[in-house]
């Protein structure tokens, strides 16, 4: 073999291994690329948040607001007619009526009856130990129905205080 052939044969050689070097790497680099996604692209409007508005704020006297759960109910004429056990909203969250735990002994034998929102009187409440005036006599009360939760809900107004309510079935 002349100097040439030798030489030609080494470099062939040297280029093969250099060629399967470079080909091992673009393959180690593509899935280098494929592991690591490139870095998201970097907005100047998404990156600056707005910071959120403050709240609104109201400052509610002592006196001038007060919670109703668990709130004694009496009639205008002073007849025990229970607890305020819940409050009814409709799909706008306007209170539209309160269930009241009536009848019974320490819970046994009470029913959970629905009454008007505009049927109860809040006026006279000043403490915790106050209570809220229902304008229906027991006599009325007694003869609601049953409030049972997820069942059409029928609702005890005082006459002419009564508005009918919207929903879907």
């Amino acid at each position: 073999m002349t100097r040439w052939a030798v030489h030609r044969r080494r470099n062939a050689r040297a280029l093969g291994v250099g060629l399967s070097l470079l080909a091992g790497l673009q393959i180690n680099a593509g899935y280098a690329q494929q592991a690591s996604p490139p870095p998201p692209a970097k907005d100047a409007a998404s990156s600056v948040k707005e910071p959120a508005p403050p709240p609104s704020v109201t400052i509610l006297g002592a006196r001038d607001a007060h919670g109703v759960l668990g709130r004694d109910v009496r009639s205008s004429t002073g007849e025990d007619m229970g607890q305020i056990v819940d409050v009814i909203v409709d799909l706008t969250g306007t209170v539209r009526a309160a269930v009241i735990d009536f009848g019974g002994f320490l819970g046994v034998g009470s029913r959970k009856i629905v009454v008007d929102w505009t049927a109860l009187d809040f006026k006279h409440i000043a403490d915790k130990s106050d209570q809220v005036t229902l304008d229906l006599n027991k006599e009325q009360v007694k003869a609601a129905p049953e409030y049972k939760e997820d069942k059409p809900v029928v609702v005890l107004g005082a006459a002419g205080k009564l508005s009918p309510w919207i929903f879907d079935h």
